[in-house]
């Protein structure tokens, strides 16, 4: 960082830095794209039943959520040559690739006594390598950039990517992959998940070039800064308090938005109550622009008024929206909407559906710069540099939390009747289902945004509050550089 009349000058970022580095997010995003599909695959394939199948997906969220810390705790005490956060960035990605293909590959072939057990083991060693590559992506925001004008722009990237990705997938999966392998069967996984490792490896390695001018000591906290204890992670979590208000909002957004981007929920509101499966892809591609131009409007107001202020803004444009697409959806024939008989109903659905998925993306992609933010306030008020342990406190709950999605979804389908295999596109329309899909797809990430509304009342690192703490944080480093 450099100085000028004891000023602050922030260690700013050129903008491909922020660009490719969001990346890295975006490298994770792919696998947990593909694993949205994995109750398919250990079920249609591997033969396992569907309540055991959704128990395992809650425990390895929450074995997720368990590991995070450690992984926290081993970042922040790295220093290398290779800088603090790289050569996690890669050995994440490396053990993502190897286990998606052992799980995906070899599963089905364990002997059926053992089959269940071997799945959760090996599900069990892919989530590590999971939760080293994220892990990264909240905590290398620190070293990235301290410029609260710049921030907000990662948030920009990886909006944009993660609309091209969800939309671009889901389409392909829907109008490419279903129809040629006949449904989600063993030749369909095969395909997906190759292209999943591969475009996942270039991004990772983008991101790490992205961050390596950046990955350096000088950018890592305070000079002479005390090694964390581990037992230090509960005091820490107790005295900060955005960071226990920003877990609160972000978990409850978590929780509902993961529901709502499960597999069998797309099948639920497109599948069946549209009758029109591939209308999951083709309906959101065509949504895109719309949330391209929405994003770049929230990251412009984020970076003039503060993150803190455009998130709660977004919150409350999610849930007035929310509400009038629900009316919408209840009043209407969903099998009306059709892109070739286009008609009001379908410009409706995708006037609604668009503004809902580019302000929910505004705020959801938010967070990353805000953990930073908690990670810069910790730094302020105890003079530690700890943004792997802010930021894998932050997912532990986070992950706890959202670790309930899978199994709500399906003990939800199996109230109405699905206890043995998940709805199917071609499982018939049934009220059942329309309320199920109604309260999965738009009452559950009402409830989550109405709690976010609640915590950011006592959340206080708006953009004021930001300028007063890297000003102190310059004035220490400022006066640890004299003293040394």
């Amino acid at each position: 960082m450099e100085t000028k009349k004891n000023q602050v000058v922030h260690n700013q970022a050129k903008t491909w830095q922020i660009a490719l580095f969001a990346l890295n997010n975006t490298a994770t995003n792919l696998y947990m794209f593909a694993f949205m599909f994995i109750a398919y695959y250990a079920t249609g394939v591997a033969g396992l039943f569907v309540v055991a199948v959704s128990s395992v997906l809650t425990f390895m969220r929450v074995w997720d959520g368990f590991t995070d810390p450690i992984i926290g705790f081993i970042i922040d005490r790295t220093k290398t040559k290779f800088g603090k956060f790289r050569p996690f960035m890669v050995l994440g990605n490396v053990v993502l690739a190897i286990l998606t293909l052992v799980i995906f590959r070899t599963t089905h072939l364990v002997p059926e006594g053992f089959r269940f057990i071997y799945f959760v083991l090996m599900y069990g060693i892919y989530i590590i390598g999971y939760s080293f590559q994220t892990t990264c992506t909240r905590a290398a925001q620190t070293a990235l950039t301290n410029d609260p004008k710049q921030r907000p722009m990662f948030s920009l990237f990886d909006a944009l990517y993660n609309s091209a990705l969800f939309i671009g997938l889901q389409n392909f999966v829907a109008v490419y992959l279903v129809p040629k392998h006949g449904g989600f069967t063993l030749s369909f996984f095969n395909e997906f998940t190759v292209i999943a490792i591969i475009t996942s490896a270039v991004f990772t390695v983008l991101a790490v070039i992205a961050i390596s001018s950046k990955d350096v000591e000088e950018n890592w906290g305070i000079p002479g800064d005390k090694p964390v204890k581990f037992k230090e992670y509960w005091p820490i979590l107790k005295g900060n308090r955005p960071l226990q208000m920003l877990v609160v909002s972000a978990a409850t957004d978590k929780l509902a938005m993961t529901t709502r981007q499960n597999a069998v929920v797309g099948v639920i509101i497109y599948g069946i109550l549209m009758s029109n499966y591939a209308l999951s892809g083709q309906l959101m591609l065509i949504t895109t622009p719309v949330t391209i131009i929405i994003t770049f409007m929230g990251i412009g107001y984020a970076r003039k008024m503060g993150i803190k202020k455009a998130y709660v803004l977004a919150t409350w444009v999610c849930i007035a929206l929310s509400a009038i697409f629900f009316i919408f959806l209840r009043a209407i024939d969903m099998t009306t909407i059709s892109l070739v008989n286009f008609n009001v109903n379908t410009f409706l659905f995708l006037a609604l559906l668009s503004l809902i998925t580019g302000v929910s993306a505004v705020g959801g992609n938010i967070v990353i710069p805000m953990i930073a933010d908690c990670s810069d306030y910790e730094t302020y008020k105890s003079g530690r540099y700890i943004p792997g342990m802010i930021g894998t406190i932050f997912s532990f709950v986070d992950k706890l939390v959202s670790s309930l999605s899978a199994t709500f979804v399906g003990f939800t389908v199996a109230l109405i009747g699905f206890r043995d295999a998940f709805p199917e596109v071609d499982t018939p329309a049934s009220p059942g289902l329309f309320w199920v899909g109604m309260f999965l797809f738009i009452g559950l990430p009402v409830m989550g945004w109405l709690a976010s509304l609640v915590a950011m009342k006592f959340y206080e690192l708006d953009g004021e509050r930001m300028v007063e703490i890297q000003q102190s944080i310059h004035d220490k480093k400022m006066e640890a550089g004299l003293n040394n």
